[in-house]
């Protein structure tokens, strides 16, 4: 049994996904300035300012780059549910014509033996 959710609830949950994501987000963006500062410590003929240059180009193309990866899965999520949701609804449909068939095939042939007629039909 699925809780029904009202309209506070649905808001809380939307809250909270909107927390999750700022901080995946900002977790990401601090792990790219620490592999940029690895990566500027490697080039050690580099001025104060041409390091923080270094560093600050570098995490900004990290945090492009993954958000152009999370958008590439979520797509790719959403095109996911979509193909289940529609083999969902036909294994479904056939499950249900099957459910009949078999329901109609047998109370046909219970008919028949109540009746006394034989279920061959001679």
């Amino acid at each position: 049994m699925t809780p029904k959710h009202g309209p506070d609830e649905r808001a809380a949950e939307a809250g909270l996904d909107r927390l999750e994501g700022y901080l995946l987000c900002w977790t990401e963006a601090e792990r790219a300035r620490s592999e940029a500062a690895v990566f500027a410590d490697g080039m050690p003929w580099l001025t104060t300012a041409q390091r923080e240059e270094v560093i600050t180009r570098y995490t900004d193309d990290r945090v492009v780059l993954t958000r152009r990866y999370l958008e590439r899965v979520r797509d790719r999520s959403g095109e996911l549910r979509e193909e289940y949701e529609m083999r969902y609804r036909q294994l479904r449909h056939r499950l249900v014509c099957v459910s009949v068939a078999v329901t109609l095939s047998a109370c046909v042939l219970f008919g028949c033996v109540a009746a006394g007629l034989p279920a061959t039909g001679r």
